[in-house]
């Protein structure tokens, strides 16, 4: 089975968010950058354990610069076997799919798995675009996954419930929580991934359809009014003349 898992690099989850003076882009002064948590906890992890069931290679692949290895060399130290950065600008969803599927096109991938969203962005538009490009089958927000030779079996989350699915491989996955459990990286992991290749290769794709204009903070949150609890008539007031629906 070779497999293919989709990583990007993202702010460490309680990391405070500042901006740049005029609003541009993210001050990144402090910010400490992590493994984004779908891909390391539920798409790497899935893809390791299939590899340690039924054998072959767990490939992982990111879009950065030199500065994300450190995230790259992670995987590795998890389980992957070799890694590949494409040194491109990843601001742009449709960009970093391209760059991704013009590399991995020929390769031959059985499953090509992504986290379901990057935890700053949100934006769980490049699976489906990889996809897309790969003209492959895509399957969304995957809980659980079992194979049977070329046959997955899936249960993804859908609104109100969850549905089963079967795909024959290749195809690419989205995943959710649930999919797998976290792995910690231990001593010997991190020793062998010094040794296992990254190969860095470059991306000619420069088409991007959309730009980010600005970024603005949220409101700050305010403050809380604490009401006796015998005073009813002053809770209703405030929640009919006062309360906001978030």
């Amino acid at each position: 089975m070779k497999q293919l898992v989709c990583l990007s690099k993202t702010p460490e989850t309680t990391t405070q968010i500042k901006l740049t003076g005029d609003g541009s882009q993210i001050d990144s002064n402090g910010v400490n950058y992590i493994l984004n948590p779908y891909d390391e906890w539920y798409a790497l992890v899935r893809a390791i354990e299939l590899k340690e069931a039924v054998g072959g290679t767990v490939t992982v692949i990111n879009v950065g610069d030199a500065s994300n290895d450190v995230v790259i060399r992670k995987a590795l130290a998890i389980g992957a076997d070799d890694a590949i950065r494409v040194d491109a600008d990843p601001s742009n969803a449709l960009g970093v799919a391209k760059s991704i599927a013009n590399n991995v096109k020929e390769a031959g991938y059985d499953i090509i798995y992504c986290g379901k969203e990057s935890i700053d962005y949100n934006g769980s538009q490049v699976p489906a675009m990889l996809a897309e490009l790969l003209d492959l089958p895509f399957v969304a927000l995957a809980t659980d996954m079992k194979v049977d030779g070329q046959t997955a079996t899936i249960k993804r989350d859908i609104e109100g419930g969850s549905e089963t699915v079967e795909v024959q491989t290749p195809f690419v996955l989205s995943a959710a929580k649930g999919l797998a459990e976290q792995r910690i990286p231990n001593m010997r992991g991190i020793m062998q991934s010094k040794r296992k290749p990254l190969n860095v290769v470059s991306s000619d794709v420069n088409d991007a359809k959309t730009q980010i204009s600005g970024y603005a903070l949220p409101s700050g949150k305010s403050e809380v009014k604490m009401i006796d609890p015998e005073n009813m008539d002053e809770l209703v007031r405030l929640l009919q003349e006062e309360a906001k629906v978030l």
